[in-house]
């Protein structure tokens, strides 16, 4: 199954239009798509506007691949399940939201090599037609690192972070 996520924050039309789309010229009848306030009805795709965190967790599960917004909810559940993600993020110059975090998230991310990025629907297409090159990324831990733990642990019960003495990066003096 692909599993479509556009999170909870407003329409991404453009995402589902996009999916339906593929979908109806590939045949494809395994793909369910959580629309959020959707005001594109999908013909070729199994569609819901919500789902609750238990189902959409369960639908991360047994998704084969996440096609998703850039929200860091759905790509840390996709990653920390080790699945094949797609983001396309949403952009503020078309009205999909007030900024473009989600351009610099779906950046950073891609940038790591974990999540495969589509900027617009023509590169979100031509990423579906290749699903058989897109492997899965390494599972995210879902625990942080005990170092992590004790700076915040640090800070916490003293009001300031411990500092680690380190060398300069690029070995300079």
């Amino acid at each position: 199954m692909i599993f479509v996520t556009v999170g909870t924050q407003g329409q991404f039309d453009r995402l589902i239009r996009t999916i339906d789309g593929w979908a109806d010229v590939h045949g494809r009848t395994d793909v369910f798509a959580q629309t959020g306030p959707s005001e594109y009805y999908a013909a070729h795709i199994r569609a819901k506007p919500f789902v609750d965190p238990a189902e959409f967790r369960q639908c991360v599960e047994s998704a084969s691949l996440v096609v998703a917004h850039a929200g860091m909810g759905s790509i840390i559940t996709a990653l920390e399940l080790g699945k094949r993600i797609i983001v396309m993020p949403r952009r503020a110059s078309l009205g999909e939201h007030r900024n473009d975090h989600q351009v610099a998230t779906a950046r950073r991310f891609a940038e790591q090599g974990r999540i495969i990025v589509a900027f617009d629907e023509q590169e979100l297409v031509d990423k579906l037609d290749q699903l058989e090159f897109i492997t899965a990324a390494e599972r995210l831990s879902a625990e942080a690192p005990s170092h992590l733990i004790d700076t915040i642990r640090t800070f916490i019960e003293t009001g300031h972070a411990r500092v680690e003495n380190r060398a300069p990066v690029g070995g300079g003096m």
